[in-house]
């Protein structure tokens, strides 16, 4: 008797399969999908739980294994590319440390990031719990495991970000003491913080998803991590720049992946344009107040050499996105909406 492959499911393809095929199909045991064919073995208080915001979900698939990433992302390949990122930042840190370079710092903006940078530690755990929950209640093992890396991601941001909050504290103490109250209380803060709380209770795996990452994340990595770089490029604070353009490639793999899961799910099932475009009218205009809340943090300010000072930032963000959302057929709220 022959012995069995452990990749016979994927025989059917007559070719050799990839790595990421191999350690990503049928992953899971509560799907139907994974290797049981079957649920839930047992009638266990969880069950229930996924029965109605996993399985229950209005947003369906014939089979979530046609989802693909398209970076192939396993965990051999994340580490590796991760380790190769946090080498850089890694550098940069010590940099920071070794040539006083944080006394140089002008006091304006430092209090610009103790107003503007360092509360984002807060949103940030909340992205990095929410991402968390999306890979829990995944319908697909693929899902799960691009869901996974990119709270890896949200945690690595939380670290990093906290990390540099301590430098800066080093050469200004009591910087940044304020970042809870200012979360909790700062007008600036408010709507990005309404935002995530619902967020942060809405269990229907799909709508949490395209609600993350279809509409708020591309809006506020743009702001916190590319806009933030060039004002600090305008203020002479040029390797905090550096450490947020590396943030800012693990946020663009995670538009990539949510942009082919979404493919996914259009094309094999139509009816998913008209659901996933109900979400995003639903959360779009609640993810533009919470940017439109910092604009007049960036207004007129310099951003860097040879660019011109900050002008109508919620605009060009609101812009970004819809060029995003347009290329997976998909469109923003009315501005009427807002």
């Amino acid at each position: 008797m022959a012995q069995q492959k452990t990749f016979w499911h994927l025989l059917p393809q007559r070719r050799m399969p990839t790595e990421y095929e191999i350690v990503t199909s049928k992953l899971l045991l509560n799907t139907g999908e994974g290797f049981t064919g079957k649920r839930f073995e047992l009638d266990v208080p969880l069950r229930q739980w996924y029965e109605q915001y996993q399985q229950g979900s209005p947003l369906v698939c014939s089979s979530w294994e046609k989802f693909r990433d398209p970076r192939e992302t396993t965990y051999t390949r994340y580490t590796e590319l991760q380790m190769e990122k946090e080498i850089f930042v890694d550098c940069i840190l010590e940099e920071i440390e070794a040539n006083g370079y944080d006394r140089d710092l002008h006091p304006q903006w430092v209090q610009t990031l103790a107003t503007l940078v360092a509360p984002f530690r807060y949103p940030g755990h909340a992205l990095m719990m929410i991402a968390a929950y999306v890979a829990q209640m995944a319908p697909g093992g693929r899902i799960a495991v691009a869901g996974t890396f990119q709270a890896g991601d949200e945690a690595r941001r939380v670290e990093r970000l906290a990390y540099r909050v301590r430098q800066v504290q080093l050469a200004f103490p009591g910087f940044a003491a304020d970042s809870k109250s200012l979360w909790e209380q700062d007008p600036h803060w408010q709507p990005l913080r309404q935002f995530v709380e619902r967020l942060l209770i809405t269990y229907d795996w799909g709508e949490a998803f395209v609600a993350l990452n279809l509409v708020l994340k591309p809006m506020i990595d743009d702001l916190f991590l590319r806009r933030v770089s060039d004002l600090a490029l305008g203020r002479d604070d040029h390797l905090l720049g550096q450490i947020f353009y590396s943030l800012n490639e693990d946020c663009q793999w995670h538009r990539q992946w949510s942009q082919a899961l979404t493919q996914t799910a259009i094309e094999d099932t139509p009816t998913n344009h008209q659901l996933i475009q109900t979400w995003i009218d639903k959360w779009y205009p609640a993810a533009v107040r919470a940017v439109a809340a910092f604009s007049s943090l960036f207004e007129g300010m310099p951003a860097g050499p040879g660019m011109p000072p900050f002008h109508d930032l919620t605009s060009q963000i609101v812009a970004s996105s819809a060029d995003y959302l347009h290329a997976l057929g998909l469109q923003p709220a009315s501005s009427n909406d807002f």
